[in-house]
């Protein structure tokens, strides 16, 4: 089991007047992101019956590739856009497929 990825689901909820800029924040994260050593699967995704709802659905070679894309530069510029565009802080978990 320890050749299994790490996989990353994070939910960013907009406030409803800030959609537009919350998506051009998490929108710039992802070239970035997909150059990172590491990094297998990084796509956003807009729930249809409510648009203020974003997910990123991630999948990483490992914990160390995972903690390294947290520490970035870009992530970390990302996350200090997000003030005053969030409706609460970002919920993220790390999961392991199953089966």
């Amino acid at each position: 089991m320890t050749n299994q990825t790490i996989r990353v689901v994070a939910r960013v909820i907009a406030l409803p007047e800030k959609v537009e800029e919350l998506k051009a924040v998490l929108l710039e994260l992802i070239e970035p992101t997909l150059q990172e050593a590491g990094a297998i699967k990084y796509e956003l995704l807009q729930n249809q019956s409510d648009p203020t709802d974003f997910t990123f659905v991630e999948e990483w070679s490992s914990n160390e590739a995972l903690n390294a894309h947290l520490q970035s530069p870009h992530l970390q510029a990302g996350a200090a856009k997000l003030e005053g565009l969030v409706a609460a802080a970002p919920d993220i978990g790390r999961y392991h497929l199953v089966l």
